[in-house]
């Protein structure tokens, strides 16, 4: 190549490169195909493009135009629109973009933790039916992927898309988000939109923004740390936990050591020990032991069963587990709370016997097998129990854990459970897409957090004020019964979450599901979300829709009068009035004096009150009722089934 050419290359390759690049037009995650836009009211629709470029909008026989701003952003407003669909959109600016299959209908943004989280293919045994006949097109869901940062506010969502509720979306669809949603369509007919931006284990301030959560006791104090640069590398930085990221380095699991594994149908147990299943190893006779325990057990397989696809039940399993069936392993789980469903491949089983062996690794806590849950092998038509004696052997013994190394003794910084984490990310970007309301299940991750209701009545008040849709309904779900029975009356840090959410309804337009009776004590994720949707849907019909006749909850405590030795009690949300909901005398009533000193009351039903009294309180002055983690018993309703929330009448 010649001097000549050369330089003529090079003059081309400046020239080209010198001229800007024009950004392509750009829509944010929920403006997309199969989008379900809400109904009579004004729509934002906005995205990114070049500065200065030219962007129109075709919609519904209407067309609209605008110019993006210095920093490359435009925004339209479409006239409020009715119920319908579907519709195409067309967004032209340098390029040209169509949206497809778009319903106008209502959208409802849903958030919070692992209970809202969880799927349809979880609770998929509980409801067959369902699974087999989904088939609502209307109803759309688009679930928004975990991403948490402390350190700015995003402009846009994680990548997700908009699903149609059939069965070939079904497992991956909300659990409490489909029956709430089905129930809604059901009544109203109008296409349904929900949009689930939640995440397992987190605190409700990492789902409030810096202008909500900076005036909230020391949380101003923990955003400027945040800005902190040298601070947060070092906060930041993966953690090495002294001995438990080093111990499998440091010892060997001597299930795997030999010749011959522990999960080889070849081998042979000796000195092996005697289990009960279901349970844990801390009360059978390992005390404080972390580590990898091996669990062994022979069954027989009648000759009908063998060599057909089965299904291993093994109810939940603290934490981790590997499962094998003769030797093959059929499937494994990392951490606690999933149920344990293992499928096992035709011509795996015999006839006679059989061997099912389990490794578990356990880090803190008791580790073991959960009680009462489905423990069981079956093809469809014969089921083995599988509780019972087992036999186990300790694999493993970890060390003591003596903390994160360069992080004090405190755990490894996780921006998901940082306050503004999770609302930078996924709701920040989220508050232009118009929405009929809320739904916010959440708590769990705060019991024995003092000042949950401060932060909920300022998640619900910022929401409101970000969306700027003026008081939107937000509708909340009270956390249900958990934990172990406590048979005399007692402090409950669970107890303590229901009443700051039963207190977030002196906002306006608020309602809450009761659910104190559809929880389970051994399992943090109970299965019975149906109750649980379409509990929020009778509370969106009233709040939501309009339906003044309909009894969208049961009875709230309103106020209480001291009569001599009786404590008088009324309600709001009575419907058809004050029941027992299973036909015995009034539970879970405690009664006490000025000195708080709570016992067990008797409690009648007289009209639309509840008398409430005991002989060992002459004077008595406070009252609570399902007071506890796991109030057993609790049996106040309306005479339409729904239970009364938790309350008490003294005040912390």
């Amino acid at each position: 190549m010649n001097k000549l050419r050369l330089a003529y290359f090079i003059l081309i390759f400046t020239i080209f490169y010198a001229i800007p690049v024009k950004a392509q037009v750009r829509l944010p995650q929920l403006i997309s195909d199969g989008m379900v836009l809400q109904r009579d009211t004004k729509l934002k629709i906005w995205g990114w493009a070049s500065p200065g470029e030219s962007i129109t909008i075709k919609f519904n026989n209407r067309r609209l135009s605008t110019k993006t701003s210095s920093a490359g952003q435009w925004q339209v407003t479409l006239p409020e629109t009715k119920a319908g669909g579907p519709y195409q959109m067309e967004i032209i600016g340098r390029n040209r973009i169509v949206l497809k299959d778009i319903l106008v209908g209502d959208v409802w943004f849903c958030s919070g933790q692992s209970n809202m989280t969880i799927k349809m293919e979880r609770v998929k045994e509980k409801y067959p039916e369902e699974i087999a006949t989904a088939n609502f097109p209307n109803i759309r869901y688009f679930f928004v992927p975990t991403l948490a940062d402390v350190d700015q506010v995003h402009q846009d969502l994680p990548p997700g898309s908009w699903v149609s509720t059939t069965k070939e979306h079904i497992l991956d669809i909300g659990a409490v988000a489909y029956f709430f949603s089905k129930q809604l369509y059901a009544r109203y007919g109008v296409p349904i939109g929900i949009i689930n931006s939640s995440v397992g284990g987190t605190p409700i301030q990492a789902w409030i923004g810096e202008n909500g959560i900076k005036n909230i006791n020391d949380y101003a104090k923990r955003l400027e740390m945040f800005k902190d640069t040298a601070l947060m590398n070092r906060m930041v930085r993966p953690e090495r936990p002294i001995g438990a990221a080093t111990r499998t380095a440091l010892a060997t699991d001597k299930g795997l050591a030999g010749d011959v594994k522990w999960y080889d149908p070849a081998y042979e147990p000796k000195n092996w020990h005697k289990f009960w299943l279901p349970g844990y190893w801390a009360d059978q006779g390992v005390k404080d032991l972390n580590g990898i325990v091996w669990f062994r057990k022979e069954i027989n397989i009648p000759a009908g069963m063998a060599g057909k696809p089965a299904k291993l039940f093994l109810g939940r399993i603290i934490d981790a587990d590997e499962t094998y069936v003769n030797g093959k392993e059929i499937g494994n789980i990392t951490y606690q709370y999933p149920p344990r469903r293992y499928e096992i491949p035709a011509g795996l089983l015999k006839e006679g016997k059989n061997v099912i062996t389990v490794r578990i690794t356990n880090t803190s806590g008791k580790g073991g097998f959960v009680p009462e849950k489905r423990y069981e092998l079956t093809d469809g038509k014969t089921t083995i129990d599988l509780r019972g004696d087992w036999q186990y052997q300790v694999g493993l013994v970890y060390p003591p854990f003596r903390g994160f190394r360069g992080a004090g003794n405190g755990p490894p910084f996780s921006a998901q459970n940082e306050p503004t984490g999770l609302y930078n990310t996924m709701i920040a970007p989220a508050v232009n897409f118009a929405v009929k309301g809320f739904i916010w299940y959440q708590g769990e991750a705060n019991i024995g957090t003092r000042n949950y209701g401060e932060l909920l009545d300022t998640l619900i008040n910022s929401w409101r004020s970000d969306w700027k849709q003026g008081n939107l309904p937000f509708l909340i779900v009270q956390l249900p019964n958990y934990a172990e029975v406590q048979y005399s009356p007692s402090e409950s840090a669970w107890a303590e979450i229901r009443e700051a959410q039963r207190q977030a309804l002196a906002l306006p337009a608020t309602a809450m599901a009761v659910t104190i009776d559809v929880g389970e004590w051994n399992d943090i994720h109970p299965l019975d979300k149906k109750d649980v949707g379409e509990r929020l849907a009778l509370a969106a019909q009233k709040l939501a829709y309009g339906d003044a006749k309909n009894t969208s909850s049961g009875p709230l405590f309103r106020s209480a009068e001291i009569r001599g030795n009786q404590i008088i009690l009324s309600f709001a949300d009575i419907g058809g009035g004050l029941a027992s909901k299973d036909g015995e005398p009034l539970n879970q009533f405690a009664i006490s004096g000025s000195d708080k000193r709570f016992v067990w009351a008797k409690a009648r039903i007289e009209g639309d009150k509840v008398i409430v009294y005991s002989p060992e309180v002459d004077h008595p002055q406070y009252v609570r009722y399902a007071w506890a983690d796991n109030p057993e018993g609790a049996n106040l309703s309306n005479k339409e089934g729904l239970p009364a929330s938790p309350f008490r009448t003294d005040k912390p």
